[in-house]
């Protein structure tokens, strides 16, 4: 079984956000694998131990992307590809895309990707993809079983669960609760030194459509700032009277 997961390099969640003069500040962050990728990483190791075969993870970014390539690989991947994306003007349409013209004409059964990105969570990249390779897609998996030919899986739907099952090839994007990501270990990152990383530039690709980004972003800001919540007192009617003339004269929604 020939397994593809998609990766994206984002800030660390315990990093702080600094914005200077509307552009996110990157000078000393700390990197890491997109927490939602990482249960894609490890559904594929665990069912390439299962069924055989490999797992090659793909990402798009600039050279330190190859930091989460590495750890990928450290965990059990067996092979990686970096299509360089520095100083390129990319978004979700623009990306997919780019992965579309990478994974053609490859061998795959299975392609797996987290379920958002951390950073913007826009859920795109995935869905994308695979309308570009005209292939089955399930978003947001809890549980995933192959059956030769066929796939079935237990999606998140807001609160409850679907079923379902579809035939190879499929993209699926991983969501919480799938699996737990493993640890690197020490051998698997010495293995992983050795590993071979694929480099590709996206001027080499070979588009059918102009893949030139469909969206700009405008502005980066911080959200307003709460102010603290307000605990109303006196008997029911008092408080009804109290919010009325607060929605009227604070919130102005009246």
């Amino acid at each position: 079984m020939n397994i593809l997961v998609l990766i994206k390099q984002t800030f660390d969640t315990e990093e702080k956000i600094i914005l200077q003069k509307g552009i996110i500040n990157e000078d000393g962050v700390n990197f890491i694998i997109n927490p939602y990728d990482e249960f894609a990483i490890e559904e594929a190791i665990k069912l390439r131990d299962l069924h055989g075969g490999e797992v090659t993870v793909i990402t798009i970014g600039p050279e330190r992307a190859e930091n989460a390539l590495r750890t990928a690989l450290a965990m059990g991947a067996d092979k990686a590809i970096i299509i360089d994306g520095e100083d390129q003007d990319l978004d979700e349409y623009s990306i997919a895309k780019v992965l579309a013209a990478v994974v053609k004409g490859r061998e795959f059964d299975l392609i797996l990707s987290g379920n958002l990105g951390v950073d913007y969570g826009s859920g795109q990249v995935g869905p994308r993809l695979a309308e570009e390779l005209d292939i089955a897609q399930v978003t947001t998996i809890t549980y995933m079983e192959i059956n030769g030919e066929t796939a079935i899986i237990e999606r998140d739907v807001e609160g409850d669960k679907e079923l379902v099952e579809v035939s190879l090839p499929v993209l699926v994007t991983a969501q919480q609760g799938l699996n737990e990501p493993r640890y690197p270990s020490l051998p698997g990152i010495m293995k992983a030194k050795k590993k071979p990383i694929e480099r590709l530039e996206i001027d080499d690709l070979d588009f059918d459509d102009d893949i030139k980004a469909k969206t700009t972003v405008m502005e980066t800001y911080f959200p307003p700032q709460k102010n603290a919540g307000r605990i109303l007192n006196g008997d029911l009617k008092e408080q009804v009277t109290e919010i009325a003339n607060l929605l009227h004269s604070e919130a102005k929604v009246l």
